[in-house]
């Protein structure tokens, strides 16, 4: 990863940033509210270990520096923008991103609603944008989501779903299927706060199958895999931090040229540690 490059960058958003959006990962630290009449706007940033997209390395399992910016009205409606540093040289080094340069940057807007007997809604559409992708590179493309949440006491739990359309000129040709070059991911989220303390414990399943699921063994015709997560985040007023195990069950078979092909290429297990600060 060309590292202080990307941080050069990553810092000069992160003085208007806030806490991760579209990633299951914890990204960034939450922030509290500074309330402003009808609108309220939330910030933070983080550095990270390795930034993991649904279980995959974006940056050579390097370490990455997140930030975001996001704007909430009472009516429930918000809009934000997050961004990370990424490894997506020219040199291969992520594989999945070779081309697509030294950031990521993730432009949403969405609606969410709490409603009764402590279950809520949320629905938006998400933008991902490769700002400084090689030239003639096609790597935009836009993705909807839609979650339903439920909290009961120390207990919160989502289960949500992303949808990126086919003919997007980001996704063609990533299929090893063929077809439209659409992709579906679904997820599960839960967590349980630990009474009187400043700890929770999260936990986390999702499946990608479709263009962006596409990331098995070379020549094997395998679109969809699983990945999953589970650690422990404590929070001390500004200040956020935690600790997650992420693995995946991309093949680990040994390739020649390349080795065990998931731990090789930032697809298999490894535990990563992140702190934030809010604002």
């Amino acid at each position: 990863m060309r590292f202080t490059k990307s941080i050069a960058g990553a810092l000069l958003l992160a003085a208007t940033a806030t806490p991760a959006f579209a990633q299951e990962e914890p990204a960034a630290a939450e922030a509290e509210a500074e309330t402003s009449g009808p609108l309220t706007i939330t910030g933070g940033v983080t550095l990270i270990t390795d930034y993991r997209f649904r279980g995959v390395t974006q940056t050579n399992e390097d370490p990455a520096i997140q930030g975001t910016i996001n704007f909430n009205h009472e009516s429930g409606f918000y809009a934000g923008v997050w961004a990370s540093t990424i490894d997506g040289g020219l040199d291969g080094s992520t594989p999945a991103l070779t081309g697509y340069g030294d950031a990521e940057v993730d432009l949403y807007a969405g609606f969410t609603k709490t409603l009764g007997s402590g279950v809520g809604f949320d629905i938006g559409l998400l933008y991902y944008l490769y700002p400084d992708g090689a030239e003639g590179l096609k790597t935009d493309f836009f993705e909807p989501y839609a979650a339903i949440t439920y909290t009961i006491g120390p207990v919160s739990t989502k289960l949500g779903a992303a949808y990126a359309w086919g003919g997007q000129d980001g996704l063609a040709g990533f299929d090893v299927k063929g077809g439209n070059d659409d992709n579906i991911y679904v997820y599960g989220d839960a967590s349980v706060a630990i009474p009187t303390t400043p700890i929770t414990v999260k936990g986390h399943l999702g499946y990608s199958a479709g263009s962006l699921g596409s990331l098995n063994v070379p020549g094997v015709l395998d679109n969809n895999y699983f990945d999953w997560s589970v650690g422990a985040e404590w929070v001390g007023g500004p200040i956020k931090g935690g600790v997650t195990y992420v693995d995946t069950d991309i093949s680990n078979e040994n390739v020649v040229g390349i080795g065990n092909f998931a731990q090789r290429r930032g697809r298999g297990s490894t535990v990563l540690a992140y702190i934030g600060f809010a604002f």
